[in-house]
C-alpha cells in the first residue's frame, strides 16, 4: 500500500534491523507501555519476534516506511480478520518516535482503513486500554466512534486490561474519505509543515460516539 507519505510493506524477517535501529530511538522504552511484549533486550530478541509474527496472517503486520526519507518508522497490523462478518481490527501499532505525530503515521492508519472497505469490509475496528489516553484520543481523531468499554477483559503483562472500543463501518466511508483527502492535502499545511485544519476537525462530524 503506498500513499504520499508513506508505504506499507508485508513485514519479512529481513527488516528486523532497521526496524530495531528505529525503535532504539525510545531509549525510555515508552512505545511498549501498553503492548503485550516489549521492550526488546537486544536485536536477536527482537528478530526473533520479527520472524514468528512475519510468519502469521492474523495478526498481518506491516512495515511502515517514511516515503521522505526512505526510512522504516514501525508497523502495525490487521487481525481479527472475519470476512463472513465484514469485521476487521487495526492494532499492534508500534510506531518509533520518528514516526510518531507525523503526516506519515496518520496516512499509515488511514491505507488500512481505506483498504479495508475497498475490499468489502462493513466494520473497521480499533482497541486500546481504556487507560491509554493517547490512544483513545488518536481513535477519535482517524473518525472512530467510541462503542465502550470492556471491563476486566483481558490481563497483559501481569496487569487488568479494561479495553475500550472504537470503531468505522462502511456507511461512513465516503465521509473519511473526504476527511482524510482535505487533510493530507499538501495545501493543508504550511512551509513548516504546521497543519492549517486537523484531522479531529474534520472527523468530528462523522463520530457517533465520544469517550
Amino acid at each position: 500500500m503506498i500513499g504520499r507519505f508513506v508505504r506499507l510493506d508485508p513485514l519479512v524477517p529481513a527488516m528486523a534491523p532497521g526496524l530495531h535501529a528505529a525503535n532504539a530511538e525510545d531509549a525510555a522504552g515508552r512505545m511498549w507501555d501498553f503492548l503485550p511484549y516489549g521492550p526488546f533486550r537486544d536485536d536477536d530478541a527482537y528478530a526473533a519476534w520479527v520472524a514468528e509474527v512475519a510468519a502469521r496472517d492474523d495478526p498481518l503486520f506491516f512495515q511502515v516506511t517514511d516515503l521522505d526519507t526512505g526510512m522504516p518508522g514501525g508497523v502495525l497490523s490487521l487481525l481479527r480478520i472475519d470476512p463472513g462478518a465484514g469485521s476487521i481490527e487495526v492494532g499492534h501499532i508500534a510506531f518509533a518516535p520518528r514516526l510518531q505525530r507525523t503526516r506519515a503515521a496518520t496516512e499509515a492508519v488511514w491505507l488500512v482503513m481505506a483498504g479495508a472497505f475497498a475490499a468489502g469490509y462493513r466494520r473497521f475496528e480499533w482497541k486500546c486500554n481504556a487507560l491509554n489516553i493517547p490512544s483513545r484520543r488518536a481513535a477519535l481523531r482517524f473518525g472512530l466512534s467510541f462503542e465502550g468499554v470492556f471491563r476486566n477483559h483481558l490481563v497483559v503483562k501481569g496487569r487488568n486490561r479494561d479495553t475500550a472500543w472504537y470503531a468505522a463501518i462502511d456507511s461512513e466511508a465516503p465521509a473519511l474519505q473526504a476527511a482524510y483527502s482535505a487533510w493530507l492535502d499538501p495545501a493543508n499545511f504550511d512551509p513548516a509543515g504546521r497543519q492549517r485544519e486537523s484531522l479531529a476537525v474534520l472527523t468530528d462530524p462523522i463520530l457517533v460516539a465520544r469517550g
